[in-house]
């Protein structure tokens, strides 16, 4: 669901004016190193409209009027809006498809909504950064719909096993290159869902895009072609790392203490006794 002009003009003009810098945020990826991708969570230190904001988001009103345009009853709002707040992404960023995390990192919630703001008054479709939406980005190589991440526009959308998102290469002329990628990002939760769209806890899932239809057998590579191919590895690899580093540290932690210690030695004894 897209709604153009969601907050009242002068309202979403005092969110833009007062978005944190990029530096403010937390700009740590998921591979645990500075990147392009900036967030904040805390949005009522930002001053009266995200205060504002905040108010109105936690509202009763406002939960009910969300659930009567989706058809969800009974939204939670999340007061320490983990994962959300506002993002920002530099010039060359993307995201891959992927699926959102299905509860609550601190409580047993489902997650049910994603609702995002954008915050861009000078923004050209072609420069990228636009919201996809796929059907099975295992198979497709092209989004269902594409939206452009224009200024005071609203996106809703359910979270569910197979709401994959993303947003392709943000690719700026040198003339804009300083400019961001700019919204708000409001997730929402309830208490129960239905037994057919359960599914066990896990985190955000993502899928590496597919070749563009194009490269096909007799197609011969042109610059950006190969700098497409190039952003396709250098993405997988990343997540590479990421799941590696994941599994590292899962194993450190399961080594560690009077646990790990009994593991080692139910580990031991099995391979020195299993004969």
């Amino acid at each position: 669901m897209t709604i153009d002009d969601f907050f009242a003009p002068d309202f979403a003009a005092a969110l833009l004016d007062s978005f944190p810098a990029f530096e403010r945020g937390n700009s740590v990826g998921d591979d645990g190193k500075l990147g392009g991708k900036s967030t904040l969570a805390k949005i009522r230190q930002l001053g009266p409209a995200w205060e504002q904001l905040d108010d109105a988001i936690r509202s009763p009103e406002f939960l009910a009027t969300v659930g009567r345009l989706t058809g969800i009853d009974g939204l939670i709002y999340d007061p320490w809006y983990l994962g959300g707040g506002t993002h920002e992404n530099r010039n060359g960023m993307s995201l891959d498809p992927h699926v959102d995390f299905n509860y609550h990192p601190s409580e047993r919630w489902h997650r049910r909504l994603n609702l995002i703001v954008y915050l861009n008054p000078q923004w050209e479709e072609s420069w990228g950064g636009c919201l996809e939406l796929f059907r099975d980005p295992h198979a497709d190589a092209r989004p269902a719909r594409s939206v452009a991440p224009a200024f005071n526009r609203c996106v809703i959308f359910e979270t569910s096993e197979c709401s994959w998102h993303a947003f392709n290469r943000i690719e700026l002329p040198p003339e804009h290159a300083d400019l961001t990628r700019r919204s708000v990002a409001l997730y929402f939760y309830t208490k129960d869902r239905p037994a057919a769209e359960t599914a066990p806890r896990h985190t955000t899932y993502y899928v590496n895009r597919q070749l563009p239809p194009h490269l096909d057998e007799g197609h011969i590579l042109t610059r950006s072609d190969v700098a497409g191919i190039q952003q396709l590895i250098e993405q997988r690899d990343s997540h590479i790392r990421m799941l590696y580093a994941e599994n590292t540290a899962l194993r450190e932690a399961q080594d560690a203490g009077l646990t790990g210690h009994l593991l080692y030695l139910a580990r031991r004894a099995f391979v020195r006794f299993r004969k």
